[in-house]
């Protein structure tokens, strides 16, 4: 019998935002040693595929490692995958963009490594039935997805291999099944493991070509996988072996592959995407439950028997658990349909503003598995940093003028209910009246700096691990290195003791009702009872100005206030303003006693700001009445204030609070406990104020006071 066809695949990606020391450690860990030994074994053939923002930053930093690529590509060695430029997932963005993203690759390999890509890498492996549209016009004939996939449409083990055709709407596309068995063996057992799996389904099945793709970084960026990879040379002595065989086993690109086979069949694939994601999109407590459905099933000997009708979620679920995440997305939607309408702006700053768009629609910040992803608070600062410079070039093009104002009201968030947008050259301000009248996005446009990107506190389906286990290791002495996805890790002691949950999300200008004995650790830790419904409550808008200097919107509720045993009725009324010239929120309340009786107790005004730093020096609070800044991580109460703030050194700039009158603030770190590559880890989120006073209000009566949200540049 022939040989088999053995088609490998590796992804080597960085997100945008990512700090430059870990693009170069993991260029030489793992990409520059990578390559290298490929080079020194000329008879193994494989698909690269790099991202957008990796390319980027070994085109400046390492030019001929790009050349080297282009000499193997023109040897016929590799093959060079497409994709989107900036990572995206595709069926996430609007289709224009996909569409722009990936023909934004297929010109740069074109141009660098002198070849027309016809295949493409798919960004998670996110599959959406509408994708074949999305690749044919971008002129992609292939792409490699997992077994996962497959087995969904009911397919058998015995029918991975070679390649389907799908379609949509007469759009078509060959697509391969990733074996998920050769996923988990390389590199994590030895080369003959591989090497006998692949005679054994070409002798008992008959298969005549089998796929591997995976990312590339677990040759030597994963935990403890460089010394097992290149300096116990498991990397070489692999492709030694693929050498050694090459009667029975046939490195081949899938291109040829695809010139010299007919299809497997023909498919239709359900949305899908790896087996671990579409668990890691699961609720919390789904997927603590899912997570012992598969272990009751495998348990049952029923796994493989089963897999088809057992599945996760879909990754658009990301956008529902967590709020974070939908606030990113629908931020790229608002700015790409800024752009599609910005139809007289020149063409430069169109093409300008898309790159920037581009790179805010890499996916790693919209999600959490088991990578930081969404909980690292850079990378989602770099999401909103070039979002708002798109915005800011397509708004600086559009305006007449050089200040303007702006107030829209539309549903952003797409939940069904109506947002109010204020705008000025120097700040975004985005208020949400249905979840207590809050401020959810807050941006200072000249830094392209988003100060309202916190994360909320919430329970993970794997903190029960941290609970369970004090401290995870690795083998050495020449053991194979533990796959990721087994490691338990906790990179600091006590973790445990962190895993507090909010009771309501992260957002500015949430009014809380307290009794006298909630302190500053009580609320920090969410251990106190709410006395009114209005900090998650729904706000009716009733009314919204949009004039020539000035734009304001007027929110109120009527709730409850619990107080003294009874129910009183209170209304909050708040006005929000802003002007064309400064950088500023001006919110003017109006607390009202309804019911007929007096009501006592504590009113609280929460916001939630970001600097990023937690422990970092030039990122320090600025406290009325003192001469000391700590830095952020420092948790404290000023009585009797007018004034707090935050200052960043290293941006430039300070945001902070004043208040019409004197009231007391408590300021804390708000820090979140996930799980990451390299275990669990504690992460700083933002920094919540809450600015409170005392109330006592007679029937009918009614308080005013005023707080004003500013930033400015230092000096």
């Amino acid at each position: 019998m022939s040989a088999i066809d053995f088609m490998m695949g590796t992804h080597n990606h960085q997100p945008v935002g990512n700090f430059g020391h870990v693009f170069e450690e993991t260029y030489e860990k793992c990409y520059k040693p990578q390559l290298n030994v490929l080079n020194d074994h000329p008879g193994v053939r494989l698909a690269l595929h790099y991202t957008g923002p990796l390319l980027e930053w070994i085109e400046k930093n390492h030019p001929e490692y790009i050349d080297m690529i282009a000499k193997m590509a023109e040897r016929g060695q590799v093959e060079i995958l497409s994709g989107g430029f900036y990572e995206p997932i595709l069926s996430a963005i609007p289709e224009d963009d996909a569409v722009g993203q990936i023909v934004m690759m297929n010109d740069y390999i074109k141009k660098r490594f002198g070849v027309t890509p016809a295949g493409m890498w798919t960004a998670e492996r996110i599959w959406d039935p509408a994708l074949p549209k999305i690749t044919a016009q971008a002129g992609i004939k292939f792409t490699l997805l997992d077994d996962t996939h497959f087995y969904y449409t009911g397919l058998e083990s015995k029918n991975m291999f070679g390649y389907y055709m799908t379609e949509k709407h007469g759009s078509t596309l060959a697509v391969f099944p990733i074996d998920k068995n050769l996923r988990y063996t390389i590199p994590f057992r030895e080369p003959n493991e591989t090497i006998d799996y692949l005679k054994r389904v070409k002798d008992d099945l008959s298969a005549q070509g089998v796929t591997y793709g995976d990312d590339g970084e677990k040759f030597g960026s994963w935990p403890d996988t460089y010394k097992w990879v290149y300096e116990e040379k498991w990397l070489h002595n692999f492709y030694s072996a693929l050498e050694e065989n090459q009667d029975s086993i046939r490195t081949t690109h899938f291109s040829e592959y695809l010139d010299r086979h007919k299809p497997t069949g023909r498919i239709y694939i359900p949305m899908a995407s790896y087996e671990e994601m579409m668990a890691w999109t699961l609720p919390a407590e789904s997927g603590e439950l899912f997570e012992r459905v598969i272990h009751t099933i495998s348990d049952m000997g029923k796994k493989d028997e089963w897999k088809p009708f057992i599945r996760g979620g879909l990754w658009d679920n990301f956008l529902a658990k967590y709020d974070e995440s939908n606030r990113i997305h629908k931020k790229m939607l608002y700015v790409s349909k800024k752009i599609a309408k910005a139809q007289k702006t020149p063409k430069k700053a169109i093409e300008t503003a898309k790159r920037h768009l581009y790179q805010g629609q890499c996916n790693c910040a919209y999600w959490h598995g088991l990578f930081g992803g969404l909980y690292l608070n850079y990378l989602r600062h770099a999401l909103y940093g070039c979002l708002i410079e798109a915005e800011k070039i397509i708004d600086n093009a559009t305006h007449k003028t050089k200040t303007w104002v702006t107030a829209e009201r539309i549903d952003f968030d797409m939940d069904g209910d109506d947002d109010v947008l204020l705008e000025n050259k120097n700040i975004n301000a985005y208020f949400d009246p249905d979840y207590g009248g809050s401020l959810f996005e807050f941006d200072y446009r000249p830094a392209a700096f988003s100060l309202s990107n916190t994360l909320t506190r919430r329970k993970e389906a794997y903190h029960h691990k941290i609970r369970e286990h004090a401290s995870g290791g690795s083998g050495d002495g020449g053991d194979p290195p533990a796959s990721i996805h087994d490691i338990v890790k906790l990179k600091e002691k006590n973790l445990a003791d962190w895993l507090q949950y909010d009771k309501t999300l992260r957002r500015s200008f949430q009014d809380h009702f307290l009794s006298d004995d909630v302190t500053l650790e009580l609320f920090h830790k969410q251990e106190f009872n709410e006395l009114g419904d209005f900090v998650d409550g729904a706000y009716e808008i009733t009314e919204l100005k949009n004039g020539k200097g000035k734009a304001s919107v007027t929110l109120s509720r009527r709730g409850l206030l619990h107080s003294g045993g009874g129910h009183h009725p209170v209304t909050i009324t708040k006005t929000f303003s802003m002007d064309k010239k400064t950088s500023q929120v001006n919110a003017e309340y109006e607390v009202t006693n309804y019911g007929a009786e007096r009501v006592e107790c504590v009113m609280g005004v929460e916001f939630n700001l970001t600097l990023l730093a937690g422990d970092a020096k030039d990122r320090v609070w600025i406290l009325e009445g003192s001469e000391k800044q700590p830095v952020l991580l420092d948790s404290g109460e000023s009585k009797n204030v007018q004034a707090i703030g935050m200052r960043d050194g290293w941006a430039g700039f300070e945001v902070g609070l004043a208040l019409s009158e004197p009231m007391d603030i408590w300021h804390f770190p708000v820090e979140t406990v996930s799980q990451s590559e390299s275990g669990f880890e504690r992460t700083y989120q933002g920094s919540c104020i809450l600015v409170k006073r005392k109330i006592s209000l007679a029937p009918s009566s009614s308080i005013l006071f005023n707080i004003t949200l500013s930033v400015k540049a230092n000096g």
